[in-house]
């Protein structure tokens, strides 16, 4: 279908393209390596070890000066068990509103940097952009990782960076960062006729969720404060418990997830070591194993940085800098090139993850200006 600007017509072709994390995201990273393909643009492809995903990197301009980094996931969330009134993976506009499968998370975001980028291998930069697009963020940022460690020698660390995630096209310079855990209890099985004979995983279990809920209570009430979110201090939480075979077998393994989301204040190390702690004054610790399945820092960059300043006066209607409760590549990015990172795209989390996800026309504009202001200050 043709639409009036071209970032629509990129969208289409992005959502059609099924990219949910367990799945390869080759065919959407050929399609744009063919839409950018340009004597002026540079690509590199950093593969996963099946071969089955990609990150792609892309860059223009003047290769011995510091630039400008865009940043974006190209994998989504999966569609099973959601009650879609359209086909999430074909575009749909309805009431000014594109609905589709990563329309705010955030591959209309994507659409729009791929325009500008492509306008940008048209002129005389005087100052390099780049371009990256992970694969498996949804999944803990796990494929950006490995690119990551390549762009030293890639690229001179750029002026600053944006990640392009949904906040409403505000400027966001904060978030908690995230750890994984998962817990193995171990009992002893037997028949629950003689169940005081054994010991029962289930109950080491939930003497061990005991010990994150005060742990929890102890970083609500004593912990580092961060007013800037709306849960303002680190947070723990259960997402997964599950044991036991039958009701007259006592288990011998139950399996607890949870995470922990810290503000940048606290260390993830400190809180953990307080868990097991809390626990060991419960049972004993060789009860239980404990293993870090994923982790990424937070990311606190400073107002007052020029970066920021540039970036908010790029804006029709600037507001003054949040923070956001969801995390991003960004502290990864912070890492690795040392320098300021923001967050800002179009679109709004509260809509992401769920069925009928959708962006207005309205905020892509917004970002189309502001992606155009953007490339002006390399001209």
């Amino acid at each position: 279908m043709q639409y009036q600007t071209e970032y629509l017509e990129v969208l289409e072709k992005l959502i059609a393209f099924d990219t949910t994390s367990y799945k390869s995201n080759l065919l959407l990273i050929d399609y744009i390596k063919e839409y950018l393909a340009s004597s002026n643009i540079e690509i590199t492809l950093d593969f996963n070890e099946q071969k089955t995903k990609a990150n792609l990197f892309a860059t223009t301009g003047p290769k011995d000066k510091a630039g400008i980094f865009l940043s974006g996931h190209t994998d989504v969330v999966p569609v099973e068990g959601q009650n879609w009134r359209t086909d999430p993976f074909s575009m749909t506009i309805q009431d000014n509103l594109v609905f589709g499968r990563g329309t705010a998370d955030m591959k209309g975001f994507i659409a729009c940097a791929l325009v500008m980028f492509k306008k940008a291998s048209k002129q005389q930069l005087q100052r390099p952009l780049h371009l990256c697009l992970s694969y498996d963020e949804e999944i803990g940022c796990v494929g950006v990782r490995s690119i990551l460690t390549k762009l030293e020698s890639l690229i001179i660390p750029p002026i600053f960076a944006i990640i392009g995630e949904p906040t409403m096209m505000e400027v966001a310079t904060g978030h908690k960062g995230k750890a994984v855990f998962q817990v193995f209890c171990s009992g002893k099985e037997g028949h629950s006729a003689l169940a005081p004979n054994f010991d029962n995983a289930i109950h080491t279990a939930t003497q061990f969720v005991q010990s994150l809920i005060e742990s929890q209570e102890y970083l609500a009430n004593v912990g580092s404060q961060d007013l800037g979110f709306d849960v303002p201090y680190s947070t723990i939480h259960v997402g997964k418990i599950y044991g036991g075979k039958a009701l007259n077998i006592v288990p011998n393994l139950c399996q607890l997830d949870y995470e922990i989301r810290n503000v940048t204040q606290d260390s993830i190390e400190q809180i953990q070591q307080h868990i097991l702690e809390n626990y060991s004054k419960k049972a004993s610790i060789a009860k239980i194993h404990v293993e870090n399945i994923n982790q990424y820092p937070g990311l606190d960059t400073s107002c007052q940085e020029d970066a920021v300043q540039m970036v908010q006066g790029l804006l029709s209607t600037p507001s003054k800098p949040t923070k956001i409760s969801f995390g991003t590549e960004g502290g990864l990015f912070k890492q690795q090139m040392h320098c300021p990172i923001v967050v800002c795209g179009p679109g709004t989390i509260e809509v992401a993850h769920k069925p009928n996800e959708h962006v207005s026309i309205a905020q892509l504009e917004i970002c189309d200006v502001f992606l155009q202001k953007l490339l002006s200050t390399l001209l």
